[in-house]
C-alpha cells in the first residue's frame, strides 16, 4: 500500500468525516497555514486568527486520536507561493504515492486543486465533505445555471425531504413560514432582557505575531484573546447557550437592531438573540444537522417557552437559506462572480474601513463589524448592503469588503448573499426584487434614527437622511427594471404622485449626496 497524503483545508474541520473512522500509519494528514489564503482578499484579523487557531486545535485533536498529522504554520510554508507548490514539495519529501482531498467549497480552490491533480504523477482521489444536508452531487438536481430560484419552494422541499418540523407530510402547526411574526423592533423595555453573550478567550498572541512577521495585511481589531469558538467543545457550548438563552426570542427579534446598549456601556447589542454559530458551522466544526437537531430538541422540551415561530425562523436560516445559497453558487460559478446587472460602478466610500460617517445606522454596523468581525443578517442586508445598493457601488468592491470583514465569510455563502440578495447584481437569480429601502425601514427596525445627525423624516433638506433621496434616485434610475415588478408597483405609484418639482428636488439632493459620498 502506497503512502497517502490527505489535505485538510481550514474550513474542513469536520471530526465526523469518514476519513477518521480508521487509523493508518500509511496516511499523513496535512493542515497548513498559507500566505495564499491570507491575501486573496483583505481579511479581518479576527477571521484569520479564528481559522488558524481552529486548524491548530483540529490538528492536535487528530493527533490525540492516533492519526499522523503535519500541521504547518506560515513560518513553515513561507517558501511556497501557492498550495500546489507546497503539496508538490510534501509529496516528494514524504514519498507519497496517493493524494486525496475533500471538495473545496470555494470555486477558486476547487479549480486550483483539480488542475493540480491533472499534473500529478501519483494517483489522486476527491471526497465529499460530508457536511451539508445535500451532497455535492445532488445540487444539480435542485439548481440550474442562469435560472431564477426561490427560497420558499426550495425550503419546503428540504423540510419534507429531511422530515424537519413535519407531521404526516405537513408542516408542523399547519403553515410553512412564520416570517410575519418575526419582525419586532426592540423597545427600550426589551433591552434589559437581552442575554450577555457567551464568549471565549482563546490565546492567539502567537498568531498575531506571525501575521505581523509575515506582513499579512488585515483590517479590524483584535487582541490576544479571541472571543470566537475554535473547537468542537466550545462550539457545542455556544449552541447550548443559544438554545437555552436566545432561541426563545430569536425569531421575534431576528431583524431588530439597537445602538442603545453601547451607549449604556454594554456589549450585548452586537449579539442580541443570534446564535453566532456561523463561523463554527462554516468551518465545519459543527454540522448543520447537529445544530438543527439540537435547536428542535430544545423547542420540543421547552414546554411552550420556545414557540413554533422562533424555531421555524432559525431552521429556515440553516436548512433553507444556507443550503440554498450554496446551490446558487455552484450552479452559476464562475460567471456569477462577474455579474453586474444594474451596471453599478461607484467606488466604496473610505469610511467603510473606519465607520466614520454621520449616518448612525452605517456607523454602528460598520464599527461593530470592525470590532467583532460580525454583524447579523439585517445589518448586512438592510444597512450596509442597502446603502451600497442605492448608492450604486461596484459589486466587485462590495463582494471584497463582505468577504474580508466577516468571520463567517467564505465565498460560497458570501457571494450569493452579497452580489445576489443584497445588490441584485445577478438580475434576480436569488431574489425576486431589489432590497432597496429608505430611512423609514431603519426607523421601523432599529433605534438608530433618534441619535442620528440626519433627520429620517426629511428627504431634500441638508439634514435629511441620505437614504431617502438615494432610495428614490435608485428606483427612478432603474424604473424600467422594477416598475412592472408586483412587489414594487406601489412604490412607483407613490413616486408618480409627486409633482415634477418635488421629483427634481429629490433627484438633485441624491446627486449631491453621490457627489459628496465621502463626506456623508
Amino acid at each position: 500500500m502506497s503512502k497517502q497524503l490527505r489535505l485538510i483545508l481550514g474550513d474542513q474541520l469536520n471530526a465526523g468525516h469518514s476519513w477518521y473512522t480508521e487509523k493508518s500509519d500509511e496516511v499523513l494528514y496535512v493542515i497548513a497555514e498559507l500566505y495564499q489564503e491570507t491575501n486573496y482578499t483583505r481579511h479581518h484579523v479576527q477571521k484569520i486568527c479564528a481559522f488558524f487557531a481552529a486548524m491548530k486545535t483540529f490538528a492536535q485533536a487528530l493527533k490525540s486520536a492516533g492519526h499522523h498529522v503535519l500541521h504547518l504554520t506560515l513560518d513553515d510554508t513561507q517558501d511556497f507561493a501557492s498550495l500546489p507548490e507546497l503539496l508538490t514539495h510534501l509529496i516528494r519529501e514524504h514519498n507519497i504515492g496517493h493524494f486525496a482531498y475533500q471538495l473545496p467549497d470555494e470555486y477558486r480552490l476547487r479549480t486550483q486543486l483539480s488542475q493540480f491533480c491533472d499534473t500529478l504523477s501519483v494517483t489522486s482521489s476527491v471526497y465529499d465533505t460530508e457536511h451539508f444536508y445535500l451532497a455535492n452531487d445532488q445540487l444539480g438536481s435542485y439548481f440550474k445555471p442562469d435560472k431564477r430560484h426561490r427560497l420558499e419552494h426550495f425550503y419546503r422541499k428540504m423540510r419534507g425531504e429531511f422530515n424537519v418540523l413535519m407531521v404526516d407530510g405537513e408542516p408542523l402547526g399547519g403553515q410553512w413560514n412564520f416570517d410575519s411574526d418575526n419582525r419586532n423592533k426592540l423597545k427600550a423595555a426589551d433591552l434589559a432582557e437581552i442575554p450577555e453573550p457567551l464568549v471565549f478567550a482563546n490565546e492567539v498572541g502567537d498568531i498575531l505575531a506571525r501575521l505581523k512577521r509575515h506582513q499579512v495585511k488585515t483590517m479590524g481589531q483584535a487582541d490576544e484573546h479571541l472571543l470566537w469558538p475554535v473547537n468542537r467543545v466550545q462550539a457545542k457550548s455556544l449552541l447550548t447557550f443559544f438554545c437555552q438563552h436566545c432561541l426563545p426570542s430569536f425569531g421575534r427579534f431576528q431583524d431588530a437592531m439597537t445602538g442603545k446598549l453601547i451607549e449604556l456601556g454594554e456589549d450585548r447589542g452586537w449579539s442580541l438573540y443570534h446564535s453566532r454559530l456561523s463561523f463554527a458551522i462554516n468551518a465545519k466544526i459543527l454540522s448543520p444537522k447537529v445544530v438543527v437537531d439540537a435547536a428542535i430538541a430544545a423547542f420540543e422540551q421547552s414546554q411552550g417557552a420556545i414557540s413554533l415561530a422562533q424555531i421555524e425562523g432559525f431552521v429556515r436560516q440553516i436548512i433553507g437559506w444556507r443550503e440554498f445559497v450554496r446551490g446558487i453558487y455552484w450552479a452559476n460559478m464562475p460567471k456569477y462572480a462577474e455579474l453586474n446587472h444594474l451596471q453599478a460602478t461607484r467606488s466604496l466610500p473610505a469610511w467603510f474601513w473606519t465607520g466614520e460617517t454621520k449616518m448612525r445606522c452605517l456607523s454602528h454596523a460598520i464599527t461593530q463589524s470592525l470590532t467583532f468581525a460580525y454583524a447579523h443578517h439585517i445589518q448586512r442586508l438592510m444597512v450596509t448592503g442597502n446603502f451600497c445598493l442605492v448608492a450604486g457601488i461596484d459589486p466587485d468592491q462590495v463582494d471584497a469588503w463582505y468577504l474580508g470583514i466577516y468571520i463567517d465569510a467564505i465565498e460560497w455563502v458570501e457571494m450569493p448573499n452579497t452580489r445576489g440578495m443584497s445588490q441584485f447584481a445577478d438580475g434576480g437569480i436569488v431574489g425576486s426584487k431589489a432590497y432597496a429601502a429608505s430611512g423609514n425601514y431603519i426607523k421601523k427596525m432599529s433605534d438608530y434614527c433618534g441619535d442620528c445627525a440626519y433627520k429620517v423624516t426629511e428627504t431634500v433638506s441638508e439634514s435629511a437622511c441620505p437614504l431617502n433621496a438615494l432610495y428614490w434616485h435608485f428606483m427612478q434610475q432603474h424604473h424600467t427594471q422594477f416598475a412592472s415588478n408586483p412587489r414594487t408597483k406601489m412604490v412607483y405609484s407613490n413616486w408618480l404622485k409627486k409633482s415634477e418639482e418635488d421629483k427634481q428636488a429629490v433627484l438633485k439632493r441624491a446627486q449631491y449626496l453621490l457627489d459628496h459620498i465621502e463626506q456623508l
